[in-house]
Parts: C-alpha cells; structure tokens; sequence
C-alpha cells in the first residue's frame, strides 16, 4: 500500500502551518483537500496559502476550476490519486491536508461508484432549490438520509441536491452506499489531528474573520460579482462568501454581516469536531503541543 501523512483539523486551527514546515522537512509536497480552495479568484475568503508558502512547498489541488463549477468528492479522489501515485513513484511521501472530511475518506476508504442521475429527476430536484431553496430541502434530506445530513451545512446547495438525486435515483440514502461499499484500501496513512481547545479555537476564528476583511475580502467578493459570479455559484454561495451579499445590495451592515460570517464558521467547527470524534488518528496535537521535529520524528519512524 502506498503510505501518506493526512493532516486534519477544524477550520482555523493551523493546518497549513504544519503542512508547510513537514512538507520542507520531508521534501514532499501537499494535496489541498479543501472544497473551497479548489476556486480560483477566491483566496483571502477561503485562507489559500500565500504566495510565497505556495513558492516555498509545491500544493496541488488549488485554484483548478471556476466559482460557476461544481467539484465533488468523486473528482478530488480522482484528482488526488494521480498527485498520489507520481510521488509514490519519486520516492516520495505525499501529505494531504484539509479541513473538508469527505474528501480524506472517501480517498483513503474509497468512493462508492456514482450512479446515473435521470436527467428529469436533475431537472425537477433543481427546480424545487430554486423555488424552495435550501432550508426546505434540508429538511427533506434529513428525513431520507439524517446522518449525510449531519455532515453537511443546511445551506449547502450543492450536497443537499446530490443526497436528494442518489436518493430520488435509486431509493438509497449515500450513507447508505457508504456502508455498502467495499473497497481495498490502497494507502495507508498517518493521520495528524489538530484539536486546539474550542474557545481558543473560536477566538482564532473571530480574529481570522477579522484579518480576511483587513486583508480586502470585500473587495475579493466585489470582483467576483464584477466576473458574473452570483449567489446560485458554487464558489460565492460558500461560507464566507455568501453572508456579504446582503451588505453589497444594501441591505444589511458590514459589522452584521462580519459576524454571521464568523458565527457560521464557528458552527462549521463544531460540525468538524463532531465529524472527527467518529474517526481514528495517530497523533492528535493541542495547540502548544506541536513540536515539528518530534512530528518528523514519529512519521520517519513509521515509514521510512
């Protein structure tokens, strides 16, 4: 089996930071598994490393396709197996990180095949988004699949039509599929948690939120609307995109919209925390207890 180092954490809580150091030490490079960092035009709302982090440690897997596109977890397995076999082959140990859990499982677990959606049912559970919108079939989702709706934001447009077609479809839930599926695992991998304290966690939330607006995101989210994106985009109806909208069209104040944004993200963090209490790590890490040659140290032991 191909081996990998998977570092994991909720949102804000220094992923990248460790990636980037390993990653120099190791002489490897990093598989983004981000649903939003895949956006191009999209960087200061959705914490892309900085220029010169991304000069510093080749990243694969960011700014690959545009807000109008969908991305899903089917296509990052695909996308991330390929980075994964060339590095193999170099000798090398790829390191994936990512906050988005879906794509980490379904890359070490497998992905169940996708099965064809009738264009009808496509078409009629679109219609019903746009007319009902997200809440509504949030609601439905949670009646036919609760635990795929638990993983997921009630405001995720994108995930609710994809839980409501499988199970339109072909009358099984995607948790459903999951379970049924077996698949040979081919990597084995060391599975890194970031899990600073909640209330340190939050703060860095709120002061992170704080720093996007400093760093321009306003004007970040402007533009995107200059480029043609709307709210029915994938990239732009994402947190932290989605709660500006109301403050461009005069609506609502920038301080109110400041803080729903850094409220749903703290509500994201706890989805995240919920998500990884189900899974197993070897190494679970608090925020003052990352030291970077005991990591490098635990890693070279197990692999190399």
């Amino acid at each position: 089996m191909i081996p990998l180092i998977v570092i994991e954490g909720p949102t804000a809580s220094g992923k990248t930071a460790l990636a980037i150091e390993l990653a120099r030490r190791l002489d490897t490079e990093i598989i983004s598994a981000d649903s939003r960092q895949v956006y191009r035009h999209m960087d200061i709302g959705t914490a892309k490393p900085s220029s010169s982090e991304l000069e510093a440690v080749p990243h694969h897997l960011i700014s690959i396709i545009e807000p109008s596109q969908s991305y899903n977890v089917g296509l990052f397995c695909e996308d991330a197996g390929k980075v994964v076999e060339r590095l193999h082959s170099q000798g090398r140990i790829p390191l994936v990180c990512g906050g988005t859990g879906m794509y980490v499982a379904g890359l070490l677990k497998g992905i169940f095949p996708q099965p064809e959606i009738p264009a009808q049912i496509r078409h009629n559970i679109r219609q019903r988004m746009a007319a009902d919108g997200p809440e509504r079939m949030y609601g439905e989702l949670r009646e036919a699949d609760p635990e795929f709706a638990g993983k997921i934001s009630p405001n995720d447009r994108q995930r609710i039509q994809r839980g409501l077609e499988i199970w339109a479809a072909t009358g099984i839930s995607i948790s459903e599929h999951w379970r049924r599926q077996e698949r040979e695992q081919r990597y084995v991998a060391y599975r890194i948690l970031l899990d600073p304290p909640r209330k340190e966690l939050y703060a860095r939330i709120n002061r992170r939120m704080e720093q996007m607006l400093a760093a321009g995101l306003a004007d970040e989210i402007k533009r995107l609307l200059e480029l043609g994106y709307d709210e029915h985009s994938p990239g732009l109806s994402s947190l932290g995109y989605r709660e500006f909208l109301p403050w461009l069209r005069n609506k609502v104040s920038l301080q109110d919209c400041t803080a729903l944004a850094a409220q749903h993200s703290r509500n994201y963090a706890k989805r995240q925390y919920t998500w990884y209490r189900k899974h197993k790590f070897d190494l679970t890490l608090g925020s003052s207890e990352i030291n970077i040659s005991s990591v490098t140290e635990l890693i070279s032991r197990r692999f190399l």
